[in-house]
């Protein structure tokens, strides 16, 4: 019989306020001020503590909404660890704040953690520069530019300062909390070195941005790797999820928690052949520029942030093609980009 997604949660934690949903796993939901409007974190039972998995964005209506948590749910426990999936400002935003409440140790990949100390630090002016022409090779245009430029210098906004130490995690790494033992599942192409934590014994995985319920993760091109192949990255680390019982149950950040990761893989490739059809399809019929290729690919009106993400994913799909030798590319006297099936 063919495994199905299952929900298993019909009431969500109100902002600010924990849910048990096993033994020793809390969720939290935070708010975030984006369409997609909150990010799951967990809490964990740690002996005489607690780990936190993901930290919700910088600023202080977050910082406040802990400070409830604190109150409400440690059970004057203190926090011992603070470990981050990914560099994502909804999930490291408040690494720092919580590493200096609590003098935690904070946990995290190297790619991440590297990634995350790169984005905050102070900018030269050259990754305006490199947006630039990374967009124009798109077919962006002047009038859609300055939003997506305006984007370069956002991630400061959303991140406390990250801090200068950490203890670093590997994939294949097995961590004990509390009394699970957890071992690390590396994603990638949603970014370089994605932590999930599973317990196969427990059935249990927190999954993070790598495997989501009912949306697609976004897997972009950015500009600071052009020629990149992100979603090959992330299609081949779906197959790191394959030993995981059929009824583990999957911790996601976003959305709600849910059986049948086999099947949502399972979706989620479907999902990615989908759009590659769809652009070999588009690409044959004339040359198309990335701008192009996006607006086939989502049909819905778009934000100014949904933009950015947007034009990454078409050009992530792009590049995977053009690694499997099935379109060519030609810059025109334009400097733009334009894409034909082979």
């Amino acid at each position: 019989m063919k495994p199905e997604i299952n929900y298993r949660f019909s009431e969500l934690p109100e902002g600010g306020t924990t849910m048990r949903v096993a033994d020793g796993v809390y969720w939290l939901r935070m708010p975030l001020p984006f369409a997609l409007d909150h990010i799951n974190l967990w809490l964990l039972e740690d002996g005489e503590g607690w780990t936190i998995v993901d930290t919700g964005i910088g600023g202080e209506k977050t910082r406040t909404l802990w400070e409830g948590v604190f109150a409400s749910t440690l059970g004057g426990r203190p926090v011992t660890r603070i470990l981050v999936t990914h560099f994502h400002p909804d999930h490291i935003g408040q690494a720092g704040w919580l590493t200096q409440r609590w003098n935690a140790p904070l946990w995290m990949t190297q790619a991440e953690w590297l990634y995350g100390r790169h984005q905050r630090a102070e900018d030269d002016g050259s990754r305006e520069a490199v947006a630039r022409a990374f967009y124009t090779r798109a077919g962006v245009s002047e009038e859609q530019m300055p939003a997506l430029l305006e984007r370069v210098g956002r991630y400061r906004k959303g991140v406390e300062p990250i801090p200068a130490a950490y203890r670093r995690i590997f994939g294949g790494e097995t961590i004990r909390i509390g009394n699970r033992d957890w071992q690390i599942i590396i994603g990638e192409g949603h970014c370089p070195e994605h932590a999930c934590l599973a317990c196969p014994e427990d059935r249990l995985l927190i999954s993070g941005d790598i495997i989501l319920p009912r949306i697609s993760p976004n897997v972009s091109l950015w500009p600071q790797e052009p020629d990149g192949d992100p979603l090959a990255r992330y299609l081949g680390c779906l197959d790191r999820f394959a030993g995981l019982p059929d009824d583990t149950l999957v911790l996601p950040s976003h959305d709600t928690p849910f059986t049948g990761v086999h099947e949502r893989i399972s979706n989620l490739r479907q999902h990615h052949q989908h759009r590659l059809d769809l652009i070999l399809e588009d690409c044959a019929r004339t040359p198309r520029t990335g701008v192009e290729v996006m607006n086939a690919m989502f049909t819905r009106k778009l934000d100014m942030m949904q933009l950015g993400f947007a034009i990454g994913e078409a050009l992530a799909h792009l590049n995977r093609l053009l690694h499997e030798g099935r379109l060519a590319r030609e810059t025109g006297a334009d400097g733009v980009d334009r894409y034909r099936t082979l």
